[in-house]
């Protein structure tokens, strides 16, 4: 059940890193927001942080993935069913009752309490329950949002039609990975699918209006931000799982066969850190298929991206230059090797197709020459890291703030680091006495996570990124995610009172010193 190409229209992107002022803005993912249903969600609570980086002259709210997560992935954003739905247990019960579609009553009775980390099974058991009741109403009562509906439908069915079938698929055949599917349903057969897609209508619906609603939740929350003159940062993955919607639906640009089975998948090379490297299990693409379809899944994605997001992080950036390809059959990423990747051509054509490129290139981890010239020849932005900034040479060293590019994105460390005072804790002696030098006075966990703040604001780099952890002061406990580690990721939130005005005042004083205040 192909659908029509979007590649064609109008470029989507407008912002310009270039003419970006010095500003500031703070990492914190939709699901770290404080909640009454066991997760952060896209309603109240959400445009009370708005509110809070507005006061606080943020002008950058940074986020990671909106995908649709699952318990087999560890919850993870970066390993999702879809690469262009949103996560239903973002959807806010209390938007659903300010649209008629709960009552108070009906979210009274999930609301549980307040805590600072995620009870995923808890949350998208009561979420699944309101969002049935939710859907059951409009059923009985579809005139407000029947249009909007139909609309959504129409415009986003290019990668809809597909997901809403793969989730009602997925679900008949008890969660099963859809290669293992019966053959006709497993091989994406147009006939079989029409006929399975006018049996389940009511579940397709469902799953398609979930996603408008989370669309339409979304994009309000989009409008609200700009409008205080804040810019949302998204993520993108580079790769995506391989039981997804996407792989499913468009096997001819990865690397599966006709059956369905993988032959390679992605990962990184042996390290410092890990001697047999690392095996993500992610098919890797089929380039040549995707550059004789002038890369329109990957364009569709970009401009889907675009529309959710003003600026947009690319994870993994490497591997637009080259990628680290292991056969499916290895237990390990040893024994891969570099291939090459399209990526002048591929931001050439995406350039022309978007306009303005409003990326940022995710250039940690093992980079080359090749990288950094893809990166610079586009003039995106890179990332400095102040945690990799004070080990060997430190005075040489990259990520130490003398330096820092003007065209750059610095950060006290990302959702991929530990938290400052985590990360200080465990700090090697030599490290901790470049960092003493480099500070010029006796760093503790009472002053780290201000003076490594203050070193982020006072780069030269145009903006400046600090994850809410560090803001708050939070150690190890509040660390979101260890890579490589599959348990007890993703789950840390923050409560309400924590937002707070003392620490309003804290960031609009550094915005004001450093000269990332917002002009009025």
């Amino acid at each position: 059940m192909k659908q029509p190409s979007r590649t064609a229209g109008k470029p989507v992107a407008s912002f310009s890193f270039s003419n970006l002022n010095r500003s500031a803005g703070i990492l914190l993912h939709i699901t770290s927001l404080p909640s009454s249903f066991g997760i952060g969600d896209l309603g109240p609570q959400a445009k009370a942080f708005a509110d809070f980086l507005n006061r606080s002259s943020q002008t950058f709210w940074q986020l990671l993935p909106l995908s649709p997560t699952t318990a087999g992935q560890g919850n993870s954003p970066y390993s999702a069913s879809s690469s262009m739905a949103g996560n239903p247990l973002l959807i806010s019960p209390e938007l659903l009752a300010e649209d008629g579609l709960l009552s108070e009553e009906d979210i009274a009775a999930y609301k549980i309490k307040e805590t600072d980390k995620v009870d995923f099974e808890k949350a998208e058991e009561n979420k699944r329950r309101m969002l049935e009741k939710a859907y059951a109403n409009y059923c009985a009562n579809p005139a407000a949002l029947e249009k909007e509906f139909a609309a959504f439908s129409k415009q986003e069915a290019y990668w809809l039609d597909d997901f809403a079938l793969y989730i009602v698929l997925k679900k008949e055949n008890g969660d099963k990975q859809w290669s293992d599917w019966d053959k006709p349903f497993k091989l994406h057969n147009t006939k079989a699918l029409k006929q399975f897609a006018a049996e389940h209508k009511e579940e397709v619906d469902k799953v398609k209006w979930q996603q408008m609603i989370f669309s339409r939740q979304w994009l309000g929350l989009k409008e609200y931000c700009n409008k205080l003159n804040i810019q949302l940062f998204g993520d993108m993955p580079f790769y995506v799982a391989y039981d997804s919607s996407d792989v499913w639906s468009h096997r001819d640009i990865f690397s599966v066969d006709k059956e369905g089975k993988q032959q390679f998948v992605a990962g990184t090379p042996p390290d410092a850190f890990n001697e047999n490297g690392q095996l993500w299990g992610m098919p890797i693409f089929n380039w040549e298929v995707l550059k004789q379809r002038n890369y329109d899944w990957w364009i569709n994605r970009m401009r889907k991206n675009l529309e959710l997001f003003n600026l947009v992080r690319l994870d993994h950036f490497r591997a637009f230059a080259a990628y680290w390809q292991v056969k499916a059959s290895e237990e390990t990423a040893l024994n891969g090797e570099w291939i090459k990747s399209p990526g002048k051509e591929f931001f050439t054509i995406l350039k022309k197709e978007l306009g303005e490129m409003p990326f940022v290139a995710e250039d940690l981890g093992h980079i080359d020459e090749p990288v950094y010239k893809l990166r610079d020849g586009f003039k995106l932005p890179g990332m400095n890291v102040l945690q990799f900034a004070f080990g060997d040479n430190m005075p040489k060293n990259t990520y130490i703030p003398h330096h820092h590019a003007p065209l750059a994105v610095v950060y006290t460390g990302t959702h991929d680091n530990n938290t400052t005072i985590g990360w200080f804790k465990t700090l090697p002696k030599p490290e901790k006495k470049n960092l003493n030098l480099y500070a010029g006075t006796k760093m503790t966990t009472k002053n780290v996570c201000e003076i490594l703040s203050r070193m982020t604001y006072a780069s030269v780099s145009k903006l400046a990124i600090l994850p809410m952890q560090d803001i708050l002061e939070l150690d190890e406990k509040a660390r979101m995610n260890i890579p490589s580690s599959g348990e007890n990721n993703w789950s840390w939130c923050m409560t309400a009172k924590q937002m707070n005005a003392t620490i309003e005042k804290k960031l609009k004083e550094w915005c004001v010193v450093y000269d990332r205040a917002p002009e009025e």
